[in-house]
């Protein structure tokens, strides 16, 4: 296995800074092969607040107990410092998060002292381009206590077409309206600001007709639905599909497995997929 190169940060990235430097550095970038770096830093306080605000956009109960999503914003910007190192072989501007898996083994709280570490693993080739996955892990003292794999795809092509998108036919659960500045609110506690999510001009300038909601800010929102129904320890599993054009109506829909639970969010009158996802 390749070297592995720590670096011990003292403070967050300032995410204004490195998203600035993705869309002036970042299109020209290329290469064959991941960096070794780590990024590490502890220990990592909450802020109630802030914990608090994040709950309120995504639906979550507010409590002392973080929501199992909320670590992956604590980690993000570890990621984009990450992927805007000029050894990073793909441009930052682009890049899409098309999966996102998480492994909670115990809850984590307000009151924990936290110790963050990304990296990027996996490199492999994909019919669209190459995917890539961002490794983000949670330390409590010396045991892991959360995990998460971020898979990103970064097209190089046109690749094969993908045929017709899947319609979602079972009936929603619930139905939910998903305000015009959900992009907005959700960025102003990720930090992720990336101007598709922001603004319907912003967002055409990128090929979108209107602000598309946050992939994370949609598994959170489906997550805060099982609340009170999930065990101390579990994995959640999802695959994004079609962006959410803002403002929106979509279903959620439920489904009892196996081992714990699936879950679907759709267009509420195109039945299109939005996010699908597995809790084990």
């Amino acid at each position: 296995m390749p070297t592995t190169h720590t670096h011990e940060l003292d403070s967050t990235p300032n995410l204004t800074v490195l998203f600035g430097k993705a869309v002036l550095t970042g299109f020209t970038r290329h290469g064959s092969a991941l960096p070794s770096t780590v990024y590490s830093r502890s220990p990592v306080a909450i802020d109630p607040g802030h914990l608090s605000a994040y709950s309120k956009v995504c639906g979550f109960r507010l409590t002392d107990q973080l929501p199992i999503t909320y670590p992956h914003i604590l980690g993000f910007p570890l990621q984009v410092k990450l992927m805007t190192d000029n050894d990073f072989p793909f441009p930052l501007v682009g890049s899409v998060h098309v999966a996102n898996r998480i492994t909670q083994l115990r809850p984590l709280y307000s009151t924990d002292a936290l110790r963050l570490q990304v990296h990027v693993e996996n490199l492999r080739e994909h019919p669209k381009g190459h995917q890539f996955d961002m490794i983000t892990t949670v330390s409590v003292g010396d045991s892991v206590a959360w995990h998460s794999t971020s898979t990103y795809l970064r097209r190089t092509g046109s690749g094969g077409s993908s045929g017709p998108s899947e319609v979602v036919v079972r009936q929603p659960r619930a139905v939910w309206t998903v305000p015009d500045d959900i992009g907005r609110r959700y960025a102003d506690v990720s930090g992720d600001r990336n101007p598709i999510h922001l603004h319907p001009l912003t967002a055409k300038l990128f090929g979108f007709p209107r602000a598309i909601a946050h992939g994370m800010w949609t598994k959170a929102r489906c997550l805060a639905a099982f609340e009170g129904r999930l065990p101390e320890a579990y994995t959640v599993d999802v695959k994004f599909k079609l962006p959410v054009l803002l403002p929106a109506k979509v279903g959620f829909a439920t489904n009892r497995t196996e081992d714990g639970w699936g879950f679907e969010l759709f267009g509420a009158r195109t039945a299109k997929p939005h996010l699908t996802g597995e809790i084990t």
